[in-house]
């Protein structure tokens, strides 16, 4: 009996994880934000006069922008006249009258680079009297990587891998990336301007800080050169970062060399942005399903952050608190929540935040008396990708703790090697879902019946 509702569980999971993805597709979110009628488009309810300007433009970056891409271009009836997207080099595409090109991520390499100066040289061509479509996803800003003068690419490698693996959380991550870049922090923005800017963004950050997303190459920035050196100081890199990082970051906190864009500068005067999707479009999708599902379903936050096995442990007392006051025994009850978390990493193995969040889990749950009940809890990237593995996520249920028990796997050693992607493997409870078209965080759920 026990086996037959834990294949329930997981089978509703699944379909709802799966609207929650389906909610943040390219294509989907085009068709709901963009409207072309009567020579005038409609932005989320606000007028262009389309068909004024002379031409019509788009630049995709992120993991996102390809589908956004093809996306926008069949919304508006094959009306673009030229463009350049950025796709992952394992994933090449072919676009009509688009310039395609590879781009790395999560680290930066030479295609980026080449990327990035292509996308400049685009930019710097279109005349006041066009329009641009920026399209901006996720995975944009070591897509367009154009470092600094002085600073070899090596170093801005190192650098981001050195920040990763402290566990800096994206907004972190990105003011150090903005602070090293000819073309991020507005950057590339000024180089468009007077032309008029359409930003339409998949957020992958919390708040959605469109300064965040992809660096902001088009959105003002207020961060500083301080700002990056306190983040190096922080995770303890500013000694270790390489002579050209601190050469330029030391040079702008003493003002010689130029900041970012900030808000009050003209060239955002002609930039409209848009957010057409995030989490929180996601979890609303999540929560309709398991309705339909019968659940009574519940979003906790779209702004999940910090160290995912801290956060882990604070979920699994929140779980055990609910299910011990009676909250959830008259009904099937569903919670979710995203955002990112971070791992700060130590050990050697193979993982995500993801899969690192549901092994600190079930090494708490390992020893909770809810170990007996009937429960299902998952983490997963919508983006499909965990980390440096193959897998979205994973999933845990109680049989879960019994099987890691026979095979003699023990969760707290494999979160101390920072090896959840082996474990869960063992235990076949990883989640694939393949490359989904998008980003925007993590999803997380907790089932109970």
């Amino acid at each position: 009996m026990a086996e037959y509702i834990e294949k329930k569980l997981l089978a509703k999971a699944r379909l709802i994880y799966t609207a929650a993805l389906k909610a943040v597709e390219p294509e989907v979110l085009i068709k709901q934000n963009v409207v072309l009628h009567d020579k005038h488009l409609f932005i989320q309810g606000k007028k262009f006069p389309y068909y004024d300007f002379e031409n019509i433009y788009l630049v995709a970056i992120g993991k996102a922008g390809p589908f956004l891409a093809k996306s926008l271009i069949n919304r508006l009836n094959n009306q673009i006249n030229g463009g350049i997207v950025l796709h992952l080099p394992q994933n090449p595409i072919s676009i009509k009258n688009i310039t395609c090109l590879p781009a790395s991520h999560p680290i930066p390499d030479r295609k980026s680079v080449a990327a990035a100066r292509k996308v400049l040289d685009f930019a710097k061509n279109i005349k006041e009297k066009d329009l641009l479509f920026m399209l901006i996803s996720g995975g944009g800003s070591s897509q367009l990587c154009l470092p600094a003068e002085g600073l070899p690419l090596k170093d801005k490698k190192v650098l981001t891998r050195s920040l990763l693996k402290a566990g800096a959380d994206i907004k972190e991550l990105n003011t150090v990336r903005k602070h090293l870049s000819k073309i991020k922090g507005g950057r590339l923005a000024r180089a468009i301007y007077p032309c008029t800017v359409i930003n339409l963004v998949i957020s992958d950050v919390i708040n959605n800080d469109l300064a965040s997303i992809a660096s902001g190459p088009t959105f003002w920035d207020s961060t500083t050169y301080k700002d990056a050196f306190n983040i190096l100081k922080k995770y303890s890199l500013w000694e270790k970062a390489p002579d050209s990082v601190r050469r330029i970051i030391e040079n702008g906190v003493r003002g010689n060399e130029e900041e970012t864009l900030k808000k009050n500068s003209a060239v955002f005067s002609r930039v409209h942005n848009f957010i057409i999707g995030d989490n929180k479009t996601a979890l609303q999708a999540a929560q309709q399903k398991a309705k339909e599902l019968g659940f009574k379903a519940f979003i906790l936050t779209s702004s999940d952050r910090g160290e995912a096995r801290v956060v882990a442990r604070n979920y699994v007392s929140l779980f055990e608190a609910l299910i011990k006051s009676g909250r959830i025994h008259s009904a099937s009850v569903c919670l979710l929540s995203g955002g990112e978390l971070t791992v700060t990493v130590r050990g050697k193995g193979m993982g995500g935040r993801n899969q690192e969040f549901i092994l600190a889990v079930l090494n708490k749950m390992e020893k909770s008396p809810l170990k007996n009940k009937n429960w299902l809890i998952l983490s997963l990237g919508s983006d499909g990708i965990d980390g440096t593995t193959g897998a979205a996520g994973a999933f845990i249920l109680p049989s879960t703790i019994k099987k890691a028990k026979k095979l003699c796997l023990d969760p707290a050693s494999y979160l101390e090697n920072n090896d959840s992607y082996t474990f869960f493997k063992n235990l076949d409870c990883l989640i694939i879902t393949g490359y989904t078209k998008t980003n925007v965080m993590d999803i997380r759920m907790f089932l109970a019946s």
